[in-house]
């Protein structure tokens, strides 16, 4: 009797099994490496609009469950929670501790609490996107991304798919909060002219469906739980994530931006980026990413590097005075970064009652204090011929110390706390029209050599926020120009200084 059980509940096991496979596959018409391919051909054709270029400075925000506990060891991802939990495993910087945060869920939240207590816990009770997106537009960003769902598979909007195959409730709507985060979000980046980008990651660590290689994933979450979060908020942006472990064959990606572009509400104007499927990464889709890098990208697409003021993207306690990158730091990053031709994507992690610390808002003002006097130099600008001006000595700066995450302060040593025998960025240049513009990471004197550019017979030198043309001479190819004297009460900004030349000769 009991043989003829097993035997019976065997066969409803495989019989269910295929089911479910035929239900995953069912009505899909192929999708071949080949489909793959040509699809993909399309959208990489797709023209980047122009505001993207144009904006250089966006605020990334990484907000979710995550945040409540907003603990790991400094050097990582406190985003990842959930994965460094469970896997017991950890990577960063510093050689972190592979059980530090099962020991720290433990000791703070007890060994029978889980990650999904941490949904109920997310109450977003200060949540003010009205306060948020005055900081940003007072920070001289264009444009801001929020996570609308990170690895862990919570959504900050309710929608069905959250919660497939799990059996409890994943999404602010029905827990935590028990609202639409999002819908609020939108309307709060647009009334103060902002671009509404939304980040959105394909895969999700510990869904059954994922887990198991269902095709239904794809098929019956991704696809529509996307769809889904597009009709509803129609983004000026879309940033992909997760899509590491496949090919396009199991994303079906082309098959969705294809979508995207040809029936979406946002398709004659969204911008997406490049991560979208195994292999996807700085050849398709839209603008390129970097990640805590420095180095830039080559060619002529769009791209844009993405880190946080520590680092972490999701708020981390751990985090002291020290992990921060200071003011100073971050507008010549941006200033580095724009010179190469890209975009700064900085992140900024509320707390999981949704207000922003108080570090994270100082550094943004102090950005757009900078900005105020000296956007010209950065925004709608383009890349010159030349990125830099470097001085006399040796230009590599490849770190010999094996980090994950390169820190802030790296373009500190790049310019004024160079070793000795180092090279330093002297002057950063950006482009506009004939115009050209020179900044530099010091106040330089009474003098400024500019190197290696040609003037004409019309041009004018001016000091962004110093009222008057400058005096100037050509000098072995290049011009030195006279300085006024440094003003500390002025409109001059101590963090970098800009030259304005008009109407150089190429």
């Amino acid at each position: 009797m009991k043989l003829t059980i097993s035997i019976i509940l065997i066969v409803f096991f495989l019989r269910n099994t295929i089911a479910i496979a035929q239900e995953g596959n069912a009505n899909l018409p192929p999708y071949s490496k080949k489909i793959s391919a040509q699809l993909w051909k399309k959208i990489d054709q797709r023209m980047i609009p122009s505001w993207y270029q144009d904006a250089k400075f966006g605020i990334f925000i990484h907000w979710g469950p995550y945040s409540v506990p907003s603990w790991s060891p400094v050097g990582t991802y406190t985003e990842w929670y959930q994965k460094w939990l469970v896997s017991r495993n950890i990577f960063g910087n510093n050689n972190p501790d592979p059980k530090a945060i099962p020991n720290f869920q433990d000791r703070v939240y007890g060994e029978s609490s889980s990650y999904y207590d941490f949904g109920k816990m997310f109450k977003a009770e200060l949540y003010n996107p009205n306060l948020w997106a005055k900081l940003f537009r007072r920070s001289g960003a264009k444009y801001v991304v929020l996570t609308s769902k990170h690895h862990d598979g919570f959504t900050l909007w309710p929608n069905r798919e959250a919660q497939d195959m799990r059996q409890f409730k994943w999404n602010s709507g029905e827990v935590g909060a028990k609202k639409d985060l999002i819908a609020p979000y939108m309307s709060a980046m647009r009334e103060e002219g902002l671009k509404a980008g939304l980040y959105y990651s394909l895969y999700e660590w510990y869904h059954p469906w994922y887990v198991d290689s269902d095709p239904r994933f794809v098929t019956k979450h991704y696809h529509p739980q996307f769809k889904d979060l597009v009709n509803r908020y129609v983004p000026d942006l879309i940033f992909a994530d997760g899509a590491w472990d496949h090919d396009d064959r199991y994303w079906r990606s082309g098959e969705l931006l294809t979508w995207l572009y040809e029936e979406s509400p946002c398709k004659e104007y969204v911008v997406i980026n490049d991560r979208w499927f195994k292999g996807c990464r700085h050849k398709h889709g839209g603008y390129r990413t970097t990640e805590y890098e420095v180095k830039g990208m080559e060619g002529d697409k769009p791209w844009e590097e993405n880190r946080g003021m520590g680092f972490s993207f999701g708020y981390n306690r751990a985090e002291n005075i020290e992990n921060y990158t200071s003011a100073k730091a971050l507008v010549l990053m941006l200033c580095d970064l724009v010179s190469m031709g890209g975009n700064l994507l900085l992140n900024v992690g509320p707390r999981a009652d949704g207000t922003i610390p108080v570090i994270m808002q100082e550094r943004l003002l102090q950005i757009g204090k900078w900005l105020d006097v000296n956007g010209e130099a950065i925004y709608g600008t383009r890349k010159w011929h030349r990125s830099f001006q470097w001085s006399e000595g040796d230009r590599d700066y490849t770190s010999k110390k094996k980090v994950s995450y390169v820190g802030g302060d790296y373009i500190l040593k790049q310019t004024v706390r160079s070793s000795k025998g180092k090279a330093v960025k002297e002057l950063f240049f950006t482009k506009k029209g004939d115009d050209l513009y020179a900044i530099s990471p010091i106040w330089p004197g009474d003098k400024l050599i500019v190197r290696n550019v040609k003037v004409s017979n019309n041009s004018i030198i001016t000091l962004l926020g110093h009222e008057g043309p400058l005096a100037f001479k050509e000098s072995n190819g290049g011009v030195i120009v006279s300085l006024p004297p440094y003003n500390p009460n002025g409109n001059l900004v101590e963090y970098a200084y800009v030259i304005k030349i008009e109407n150089i000769q190429e």
